[in-house]
């Protein structure tokens, strides 16, 4: 079950301006799903991003959408993103199997989408440093959920090392330069 840039589509899930100032770790799943999400894009992974009652919770968190070149945005009712009847059409169109799955909160929307994706046969990554809720325990609830019904947990840079496969092309030049190396001394928080 290794990822492969050509399989695979990064999920941003409800990073919303009006959420974030009350959700533990939020400023960091920002910086991660954005980090992440600039790799995806420079390796022509879609990179979507979804809003849950963005009149209410504000729009996505603008330093995000800042950082990416041409999110797919979705707006949603349902917390399970792939319930939305064109949300789930566009990714069956889309051909990818593999979603990396983060954003808030984990153990409602994060994890409600994740188990409509495995229950329509996806397989499902749970960026655990990009993945976050209102209380870190509830995050790590949904994440120990998740696995147990067959999600992955990963890393942004075992995400990133898994899409690039060899470091003797250019892609993996100009990802290094502008990501990887950059990144390395960051300290980071695993939810």
């Amino acid at each position: 079950m290794r990822l492969n840039s050509e399989e695979s589509l990064l999920l941003i899930v409800d990073l919303q301006a009006g959420l974030l100032p009350v959700v533990e770790g939020g400023e960091q799943a920002v910086a991660e799903a954005a980090w992440l999400g600039g790799v995806a894009e420079s390796l022509a992974v879609p990179v979507w991003v979804t809003e849950q009652y963005p009149e209410g919770l504000g729009g996505s968190e603008p330093r995000l959408l800042e950082a990416l070149r041409d999110p797919r945005l979705w707006k949603k009712v349902h917390f399970n993103a792939h319930a939305e009847p064109d949300f789930a059409s566009a990714l069956t169109e889309s051909g990818r199997r593999q979603v990396v799955l983060c954003g808030s909160e984990a153990h409602i929307c994060v994890m409600q989408t994740g188990l409509g994706l495995l229950e329509a046969g996806y397989e499902v990554y749970w960026l655990s440093e990009a993945t976050v809720s209102r209380r870190a325990g509830e995050a790590q609830l949904a994440r120990e959920r998740m696995v147990r019904c067959g999600a992955v947990p990963v890393s942004a840079d075992m995400v990133a090392y898994e899409w690039l496969h060899r470091c003797d092309d250019e892609r993996f030049k100009d990802v290094h330069r502008r990501f990887l190396k950059p990144r390395s001394a960051r300290p980071l928080r695993f939810f």
